[in-house]
């Protein structure tokens, strides 16, 4: 800490941005892949976004009634590695990692594939939320539970925010990460381009 205080973010993040940063080439995002063997390229997905985050939940793409569907897969939000954890991916080197270091914050992903005529679409969204420690406190939310009478507040009487929300504060995307999982895809899905699916299929609109 001593040493960012002497050097300054300026001139200390370039120190800290060196291999497992992202790609220096950016690519769009999202970016279109004419691939065909929607199987195998969802298992390349789930393959590198695994390298960060657990997964929560997917929606594959397949084919219902000869359409070919949207795919989805979401992850569990995941806490910020710090500089003390070099080995960590999901806070990239340089700033990402040092803000990490200086503040809870916290990842998820989301990635969508969407279906086009000659492959897909692939797109990648990371977004980060920060602790909110100016919410109230355990205490402070069991004496808001109590009623003067001795008797307690239903907990319908109040809107809840639920787990995924509660206690965090919405913050950017992390383009940078977002990179470094997008172009992992792109990496394991080269050379595979000119497989064919096991059936065909149209759009599903």
């Amino acid at each position: 800490m001593l040493m960012v205080c002497c050097l300054g973010c300026s001139s200390f993040v370039p120190l800290l941005h060196h291999a497992g940063s992202a790609p220096r080439e950016p690519v769009e995002n999202p970016h279109f892949v004419p691939i065909r063997n929607y199987d195998l390229m969802w298992e390349q997905i789930v393959d590198a976004v695994d390298d960060h985050f657990k997964i929560r939940r997917e929606q594959r793409v397949r084919v219902v009634a000869g359409q070919l569907t949207d795919g989805r897969l979401e992850t569990y939000p995941r806490i910020g590695s710090t500089m003390l954890e070099p080995w960590h991916t999901d806070s990239t080197r340089g700033y990402e990692k040092l803000e990490s270091t200086l503040q809870t914050i916290r990842r998820r992903c989301i990635v969508r594939v969407t279906p086009e005529p000659e492959g897909f679409f692939i797109g990648v969204e990371v977004y980060k939320e920060m602790e909110d420690v100016t919410g109230p406190t355990d205490v402070d939310m069991a004496l808001d539970g109590a009623r003067f009478d001795g008797t307690l507040r239903s907990g319908l009487e109040e809107k809840e925010l639920g787990p995924e929300t509660d206690g965090w504060i919405p913050l950017c995307r992390d383009v940078l990460l977002e990179q470094r999982i997008l172009q992992d895809i792109l990496a394991r899905l080269n050379g595979i381009e000119s497989e064919k699916p096991s059936m065909p299929f149209t759009l599903h609109q």
